[in-house]
């Protein structure tokens, strides 16, 4: 029936708001459709004050027909100081489309949270869908917000290693290198301070036996580098082969902190190529070619980086040399497998051990060294810093 003043003329998109008894009266009618169209039989036994079939869902619901001709839940609380929704639920069929729909826009109201959540949302609104726990879990898998909040981690299937991984040549033979840095070193006293520069160091990594040498270099200029590689060949001997991320400065970490660089490619091959080296360079945009010296610079770096912070202006480039030293020494004498705990067993190879051929490890200078050598002679320094390391 329309009104006569009413805006409302025939069938239409309707713009007027409406009221919370119009929203009760809505929901009242569509459920008592769905509940009909479903369970019409269960509805005539009921009024007729018969028995439910045995094979009908509802048998153990103990189901009654409310004020509204709505099915509810039965049970025992009929005598509770409680509202009607909370003490007998409406019965919603769980194979019918009102059923996902309702699953649905609870699951949403509690941004896309478990079953658990969202069946006890289901419950608390009022409602008792029939073979709500599978309902909802069937919901739950096909939501496409739930499958990317919580997809898995994709796992990529690992290529074959490459020939230099696995050869048995002398150590040093196939390397890999990067840069990393840098750090503020005192380079010399003016008046009233110090004069500070930057620092980098280049890590070479042996591709087989996964030992390490570190060279501090003072720019990442051309002939600063190749100095770094001058010192690395005349302490590890030739090399055979060079690889290292693509770029100009071949530096990851110089990337990150957007550090311009201005190495001579040419150059540099010009020198390799008189060492009767050769230098392959890793894909655009694959970092994970270069696993390999990576995983050693975030070995060394986060924990050099916390220890630094505590020289403050103290760092000077003779100690940062000789703590690199000591780093190496440390990082090559890491166990390359798995520590057993046979104690027959008390040999434990190391990069270190495969070097020097000695298994015995370097004993420190005798001695307590604590925080307060920290502002004494720079070779306590250097000796707290790797007892920290």
């Amino acid at each position: 029936m329309t009104l006569k003043n009413s805006p409302c003329k025939g069938w239409h998109h309707c713009k007027i708001g409406y009221t919370v008894e119009e929203s009760d009266q809505a929901l009242h009618i569509i459920i008592q459709a769905v509940q009909e169209e479903v369970y019409s039989q269960e509805i005539r036994c009921i009024q007729k004050h018969e028995q439910i079939p045995k094979c009908s869902p509802l048998k153990n619901l103990d189901p009654f027909i409310d004020a509204h001709c709505l099915l509810r839940v039965g049970g025992r609380l009929h005598n509770a100081n409680l509202d009607q929704s909370e003490k007998t639920l409406v019965i919603i069929p769980g194979k019918h489309q009102v059923a996902t729909l309702l699953i649905k826009h609870h699951h949403e109201r509690i941004y896309h949270q478990g079953r658990l959540f969202t069946e006890g949302a289901v419950r608390t609104a009022g409602f008792w869908i029939v073979g709500g726990k599978r309902k909802v879990s069937s919901i739950i898998h096909q939501c496409i917000t739930c499958r990317r909040l919580r997809a898995p981690l994709t796992i990529q299937k690992m290529a074959s290693l490459p020939a230099d991984r696995l050869s048995t040549e002398p150590p040093f033979t196939n390397v890999g290198l990067d840069v990393f840095g840098p750090w503020s070193v005192s380079s010399r006293r003016t008046r009233g301070c110090y004069s500070h520069s930057k620092r980098w160091a280049v890590i070479f990594t042996c591709m087989s036996v996964r030992a390490v040498h570190i060279e501090v270099i003072e720019s990442l200029d051309t002939s600063s580098f190749i100095n770094a590689l001058r010192r690395f060949l005349a302490v590890r001997g030739p090399v055979n082969h060079i690889r290292s991320d693509r770029g100009t400065n071949f530096v990851g970490a110089c990337k990150e902190l957007k550090i311009p660089s201005n190495i001579d490619n040419t150059t540099v091959k010009t020198y390799l190529s008189g060492q009767g080296c050769s230098w392959t360079f890793n894909p655009p945009h694959a970092s994970h070619f270069g696993g390999t010296w990576e995983r050693m610079i975030g070995l060394a770096r986060r924990i050099l980086d916390s220890m630094f912070l505590q020289l403050k202006d103290k760092l000077t480039h003779e100690v940062l040399v000789t703590f690199m030293a000591e780093v190496t020494a440390i990082i090559n004498g890491r166990p390359l497998g798995p520590v057993t705990t046979d104690s027959d067993d008390s040999f434990i190879l190391t990069p270190a051990a495969l070097l020097t051929q000695k298994v015995n490890v370097l004993s420190a200078p005798t001695g307590e060294f604590g925080v307060s050598d920290l502002y004494k002679r720079q070779w306590r320094q250097v000796q707290h810093l790797s007892n920290t390391f």
